[in-house]
């Protein structure tokens, strides 16, 4: 999660451009391509993962590959004397891919995975468990329309 805002200037955001567009590119690449001094491009990047640019990172593989071919979003209702609880215990699911605060109705938004609908209902039934999880509504994910990106803010 961003802490506080950081404004990125320009070589910065043409360095991230370049690694959404591919990811695995070299300093030395970056470096070329760009026209940026080596120096300049590894300083930048370590720079960058500061915690509050750049996202912790693993490969990015689709659910559908390893095997998860439901998805899902719950919204829950949270005792928020027990908030903390509910996030250690929610933590423990490994089909909860992401789950994030919101105000409003619910409290939380959580993206989970499962193999099939049986497997939906037992995640379901452990959130349901967890500690300070007054209630919850499950809606399925039909189809992935705009995937998760970011390059379009990059632009100059």
């Amino acid at each position: 999660m961003v802490n506080s805002p950081r404004l990125l200037d320009r070589s910065s955001r043409r360095i991230l451009a370049a690694l959404d567009r591919d990811p695995r590119a070299t300093v030395g690449w970056l470096a070329d391509s760009l026209g940026l001094a080596r120096g300049t491009v590894q300083n930048r990047i370590g720079q960058l993962f500061d915690g509050r640019t750049l996202r912790p990172h693993s490969i990015t593989a689709h659910p559908e590959s390893l095997g998860y071919a439901v998805r899902a979003m719950v919204t829950a209702e949270v005792d928020q004397h027990r908030f903390d609880d509910a996030m250690v215990a929610l933590r423990e699911i490994p089909e909860i891919i992401e789950c994030v605060a919101m105000s409003g109705v619910n409290d939380l938004l959580i993206q989970v995975v499962a193999r099939d609908a049986d497997h939906l209902y037992e995640v379901g039934q452990q959130i349901l468990r967890c500690p300070g999880i007054r209630r919850t509504a499950t809606s399925l994910v039909l189809k992935e329309l705009i995937e998760h990106r970011i390059a379009q803010l990059l632009a100059d």
